[in-house]
């Protein structure tokens, strides 16, 4: 099964039998050369191997070098581990068409550029129909605030001024009746007549400067404040038409990489259903387990070393999650032997930068620093 191995020694190649003494020697009896010896290594009963010379001592050793390396353990500091991704599902909350998508799986996109858009025809009618209501309770709220117009607050200006006049007429009037009553001139049923006329202007005067007063004054506070509240109410029914106008485009809301689109272009998206699904380079983490005898040595906010298959260079990552329950638990642990299949979940996350070359599913290990 095994061939015979043989070493030179130092001396040189070793004497054949074609030496005198050699030949000498009967058949079956010649000796081997002096500075030769074998060795046998028994493999049970019936197979063995054997290597012959001198030197056997240096390839015994590198034989054992070579065990020792092959069944070497591995280090205690490594766990087996997964990249796994939080992906973003974009949805608008309205349904309509899909009449733009404006990305495609794989792309990369940057914060605020557009995704995709629905029909919004009957969103920008309502926004401007909610618009038009708004300037008009405006407008009416305005003129109750003005009061009259203004030719109409002239002409009781007019009719005050002219009240005035006919007062002082009256009081002129009156003040001669009484002079004329001392005198015995006129009656006294003549002085009550001219003092009669003198108070009826005046009232007629304080009527008119009260009605120009309100007139300034525009609506009653009653009146003002419904249609400040009218105003109030078109203002919302237009935010909310402009919300709707606005929600049938979509924009990323962050930078990420375009993982998949779930609708074509001329198809109906009902409300609420993602149209396009993003994974930004920070919903990116590292999945790994330790045992529960490594555990403690992980806290978070601690620094990993990532390895990834293939990867230039290790990628460092923070520890965020330690899981709170054990993996793969038995179900009662009476014995210490058993301690060792509980495993837990910890998880560690990347920097942006660090995160762009990883893809979710990706094996790696990790390794505490």
């Amino acid at each position: 099964m095994f061939e015979t191995m043989s070493l030179q020694s130092d001396a040189g190649r070793p004497p054949t039998c074609e030496t005198a003494d050699c030949l000498s020697a009967p058949r079956g009896r010649r000796r081997n050369p002096p500075e030769w010896r074998t060795i046998y290594f028994g493999l049970g009963n019936s197979n063995f191997f054997r290597i012959s010379g001198v030197r056997f001592s240096i390839f015994g050793l590198a034989l054992a070098g070579l065990l020792a390396a092959g069944c070497a353990p591995a280090p205690t500091n490594r766990f087996q581990g997964y990249i796994e991704g939080e992906y973003v599902y974009v949805a608008a909350p309205l349904s309509g068409t899909l009449t733009r998508l404006a990305v495609a799986r794989g792309d990369t996109v940057n914060s605020g550029q557009l995704l995709f858009e629905l029909e919004r025809q009957s969103e920008a009618d309502a926004a401007a129909q909610a618009e038009k209501n708004l300037t008009q309770a405006q407008a009416q709220l305005a003129d109750l605030k003005k009061g009259e117009r203004p030719t109409e607050i002239e002409s009781l200006q007019a009719q005050v001024e002219r009240a005035q006049a006919d007062f002082k007429l009256s009081a002129a009037e009156l003040a001669r009746r009484e002079q004329l009553h001392g005198s015995e001139v006129i009656s006294k049923e003549e002085l009550d007549q001219a003092r009669a006329q003198s108070e009826a202007n005046q009232a007629q005067i304080n009527q008119l400067t009260a009605d120009l007063a309100t007139a300034k004054l525009g609506g009653r506070a009653d009146a003002i404040r419904a249609a400040e509240a009218a105003v109030e109410s078109q203002g919302a029914a237009l935010a909310k038409a402009k919300w709707a106008f606005d929600q049938k485009q979509q924009f990323a809301p962050t930078n990420a990489a375009i993982h998949d689109t779930l609708y074509r272009q001329g198809e109906f998206v009902v409300g609420g259903n993602p149209v396009v699904v993003m994974l930004p380079p920070e919903n990116l983490k590292v999945r790994f387990f330790v045992p529960q005898d490594k555990l403690p040595q992980f806290k978070t906010g601690a620094s990993v070393t990532v390895r990834p298959d293939g990867a230039a260079h290790p990628i460092q990552a923070t520890v965020n999650y330690l899981s709170t329950q054990a993996e793969y638990t038995p179900p009662v642990i009476f014995s210490r032997e058993t301690r060792a299949n509980l495993v837990f979940m910890i998880e560690a996350r990347f920097s942006p930068a660090e995160a762009a070359a990883l893809r979710p599913g990706q094996p790696v290990d990790v390794e505490l620093p």
